[in-house]
Parts: structure tokens; C-alpha cells; sequence
């Protein structure tokens, strides 16, 4: 028996009647009452007592009745379901992120948006070294990442350009640079620079200035590397975005006046990406910041 045959039964069990149910079911009466005779001879059992204008069912009729509801209810589930997973509206998705991915906020406003328009897609969360998760995500590990670019990517990951930002100078609050009305990149050539993950912003400020810096250690995410500025081990050339969410002891933030260095978020997600869900969050995304490039 087929799925339609449980369909055919409870249509003539809830009209009683032969041709209103095959009208119902957009079939000829006489193809029903086959249908239906087959079902009888696959079972060995009568399910139906014929009136003449009437049917009604046979004790075997009444006990397949609930099955046959049951068993058309979870075909009908399975099909729905298969079909919204293909459509990307159900389903599981690992996110990985940088710390600044949180503190300029898009990363929030961009899960939350999409968890409210499709909210049967689970989201797994998780903080990761920027230098390792393009490596995760072309190895299936991560499905998306929230990094710092400009950084190289692998040849099977791609990347949407998100929102830029400047950079800021980190500096402890007693060094001699705070004493200075104005900051400029030519003052830092003999400062020891503490390493963030994403070292552009160093080199693009050593260059404005015309030298090679002088680099200290890269301790890791953006709350390690202020930390390393608050015991003066450096100063250290960070996203503006960290204000007001990375307040350390002994630690001040200062604009470096004439820098036009800059550094941008992306979401860089799998080339050919086959997953819908994961389609579904690459393509709100580029909606939102349509113009690509890592």
C-alpha cells in the first residue's frame, strides 16, 4: 500500500459516501472503489459495509481509522518539514566570531534578525582565534565566521564586506604620549606595539609614519592585548569599537590624529555553500551589506 491509499480510505470513512469523496479527492468514483478494493485485498480484510447510499465502516475500518490518521499526519509532517529544511527555514548553523565581531554590535543585530525571521534555525555561538577559524570553516567545522579583514582567506571561502571602522591608539594613562595635545603616527616610532590578531591597523600607522615598527608580543583576542597595555608593555593600535566596551585600569584611548588607516568586519562563509539554512544567513547578510571583498 501506498500513502495515497491511507488518504483514499479516510476520505470515503469521512464523506460516507463513495462519489462525494472521490469528488473531494478530484478522482472517478469507480477509480476510488478500486482503490479502495485493493486496500481491502492487501489487508485480507473488508473495511467498509456498503449501503446503498451509504457506507460505513467495518470493525477493521474503525480500528485502521486512527492509524491511517496517524500515519497521514506524520507523512504530511515529513513532507513539510523536508520541504522548509530545502527552503532554508529549518536547520542548524555554527557561528564563529572575533571579539570586535561583538563589541561594534553587528554580529547581535545580525543573529538576532535572522533568529526572528527564521526561528525554527538553531544557532551555535562560539569566540575564535581569527587566524585559525577561515581554516575551520573551509574544513566544515564552522559554517560561518565574523573576522577583521583585510586578511588572505582559503581558496574555497569567501567573504561579505561588512561595516568599516578607524583605528585608536591604546596607550597606558601615565605614558609620556598622554601628555601630548594630539597623537600623531610619527610619535609612535619608538613605541613597542602589543599585536592584535588583525595587524593591519599597526602596520598601516607605521607606514603613515615612515617606519618599521618596533613590535612586541601578540597576546591573543582584544581584551588580552589592552590587558598587556595596562602593565605597560606597550601601546597598541586597536579598532575604535573597543571604546567603551574594553575599560581596563590604567589604560586610555586616543585618536591618531591624521590616521586614515582603517579595518572592516566580514562574514566569511564557504565558497559553494550547499547547507540552505547557511544560504539563508549568507544571502540576508549581502542584503544588508551588498558589496563584497575580504
Amino acid at each position: 500500500m501506498e500513502i495515497r491509499h491511507f488518504r483514499y480510505f479516510l476520505a470515503v470513512a469521512r464523506q460516507r459516501n463513495f462519489t462525494r469523496a472521490a469528488e473531494q479527492l478530484g478522482i472517478a468514483p469507480p477509480t476510488l472503489s478500486r482503490q479502495i478494493q485493493d486496500m481491502e485485498a492487501a489487508l485480507g480484510t473488508r473495511l467498509f459495509l456498503r449501503g446503498q447510499r451509504e457506507v460505513s465502516l467495518t470493525e477493521a475500518g474503525a480500528a485502521l481509522l486512527p492509524e491511517a490518521e496517524a500515519t497521514v499526519r506524520q507523512f504530511e509532517f515529513a513532507q513539510r518539514n523536508a520541504q522548509r529544511a530545502g527552503r532554508g527555514e529549518v536547520g542548524h548553523i555554527e557561528l564563529g566570531y572575533v571579539a570586535s565581531a561583538v563589541y561594534s554590535g553587528v554580529l547581535q543585530r545580525q543573529v538576532k534578525a535572522f533568529s526572528r525571521e527564521f526561528a525554527e534555525v538553531s544557532l551555535t555561538t562560539r569566540e575564535s582565534p581569527m587566524a585559525v577559524l577561515p581554516g575551520l570553516i573551509a574544513e566544515g567545522r564552522f559554517d560561518i565566521g565574523y573576522v577583521r579583514s583585510p586578511m588572505s582567506l582559503p581558496e574555497s571561502v569567501d567573504a561579505v564586506r561588512l561595516n568599516a571602522e578607524g583605528f585608536v591608539l591604546a596607550v597606558a594613562d601615565d605614558a609620556w604620549l598622554c601628555r601630548l595635545k594630539q597623537i600623531t603616527a610619527e610619535h609612535l616610532q619608538n613605541e613597542t606595539f602589543i599585536l592584535p590578531e588583525q595587524i593591519s591597523g599597526t602596520l598601516q600607522v607605521a607606514a603613515e609614519g615612515g617606519y618599521a615598527p618596533k613590535l612586541g608580543p601578540q597576546p591573543g583576542g582584544l581584551v588580552a592585548v589592552i590587558a598587556a597595555v595596562s602593565l605597560g608593555q606597550g601601546v597598541a593600535v586597536v579598532p575604535e569599537s573597543v571604546i567603551g566596551h574594553v575599560n581596563l585600569p590604567n589604560v586610555v584611548y586616543r585618536p591618531i590624529h591624521g590616521c586614515a588607516a582603517s579595518s572592516w568586519l566580514s562574514l566569511i562563509h564557504r565558497r559553494f555553500e550547499k547547507a540552505p539554512a547557511v544560504a539563508r544567513y549568507i544571502e540576508r547578510v549581502k542584503r544588508e551589506f551588498p558589496a563584497q571583498g575580504c
